[in-house]
C-alpha cells in the first residue's frame, strides 16, 4: 500500500492548507484509507455542518487569548482562496521528500513529488488520491474522512468543527493542534504559523493513531490565482504517468 496523506497534509492542506494543507504523505492515514469512504454528494458531502461535538471531543479549555488565537488561524484560512509553493516532508523514519503543491479551495489540493520519487497526492473536492506511479496503484479515501477538510471546506471555522488540543503564542510564532470532532475523521494536526510580517503558513506536523509524526515545510509561497483547475482533476494512474514523463 502505498503512502497516506500527512500534509496537508496536508491537511493539510493543510494543507488545508487546511490544510493548504494544506499538506505531504506518510502512513499515518494507512487506517483512514482502510475505512470506507462515506458516499460524496454533488457539492461533496465534506463541506456539509460537521457533526455537533460529542462527549470526550471538546479540546482544552481556551481562554480569551487562545480563542482569538484560533479565530485569527480561521480567518487566514478563509482568506486563502488559492496557493503554490514547495514542500519538504520529513517521516517518522527521517526519510525526507521534496516537491511542489498546488492548493485551491475549497477542497482542492496537490502535491507532485520530486525524482526520484514518482507520487502523486491530489484531491478534486471530493476524494483523495494518492498515487504511485512506480507501483502503478492507486489508493483513494474521502476528503471529509481526513481532517484537512477542517482547513479547506468553503467556511473554515476551527472553534466550531475542531477539538483545540493546543493553542500557544510568542513573538512571532503561531502553534494550534487540532483534531476533527467528527470520529470518521481521525488523525491530528499540528499547524505553525509566522506572524511576521503578517500570518503565514510555516509548516505542519500530522499524527496518526499509532503516535508516529510526519513533519511538512512549506516555502516561496505565492498567491496565485491562476492555477489552472485541470491540476486538481484525478487521472487515472497510467495516464498520470504518461503525464510526469
Amino acid at each position: 500500500m502505498t503512502s497516506r496523506l500527512a500534509f496537508v497534509a496536508a491537511a493539510s492542506i493543510a494543507l488545508g492548507m487546511a490544510g493548504l494543507v494544506l499538506a505531504g504523505a506518510s502512513d499515518s492515514f494507512a487506517q483512514t484509507a482502510a475505512t470506507p469512504p462515506k458516499s460524496a454528494g454533488p457539492a461533496g458531502s465534506w463541506d456539509a455542518k460537521v457533526a455537533q461535538d460529542q462527549a470526550g471531543t471538546s479540546g482544552i479549555a481556551l481562554d480569551e487569548k487562545q480563542t482569538d488565537m484560533v479565530k485569527r488561524v480561521s480567518g487566514y484560512f478563509n482568506d486563502l482562496a488559492s496557493l503554490k509553493g514547495a514542500f519538504v516532508q520529513t517521516g517518522a523514519d527521517k526519510k525526507r521528500m521534496k516537491g511542489k503543491f498546488f492548493v485551491k479551495r475549497p477542497g482542492r489540493f496537490r502535491f507532485d513529488y520530486a525524482l526520484p520519487s514518482k507520487q502523486i497526492i491530489i484531491s478534486d473536492g471530493q476524494y483523495l488520491a494518492i498515487q504511485d506511479l512506480d507501483l502503478n496503484n492507486e489508493d483513494r479515501v474521502a476528503l471529509d474522512q481526513t481532517p484537512f477538510r477542517l482547513l479547506l471546506r468553503k467556511d473554515v471555522d476551527l472553534l466550531r468543527d475542531a477539538r483545540i488540543v493546543e493553542a500557544q503564542e510568542d513573538a512571532d510564532l503561531v502553534i494550534v493542534s487540532l483534531q476533527d470532532k467528527d470520529p470518521d475523521a481521525p488523525g491530528r494536526i499540528k499547524l505553525f504559523l509566522s506572524t511576521k510580517p503578517a500570518l503565514e503558513l510555516k509548516e505542519w506536523v500530522t499524527t496518526d493513531a499509532q503516535g508516529l509524526d510526519t513533519r511538512v515545510e512549506v516555502s516561496e509561497l505565492v498567491k496565485a490565482d491562476d492555477i489552472d483547475v485541470n491540476l486538481f482533476k484525478i487521472q487515472p494512474v497510467g495516464l498520470s504517468k504518461m503525464q510526469q514523463q
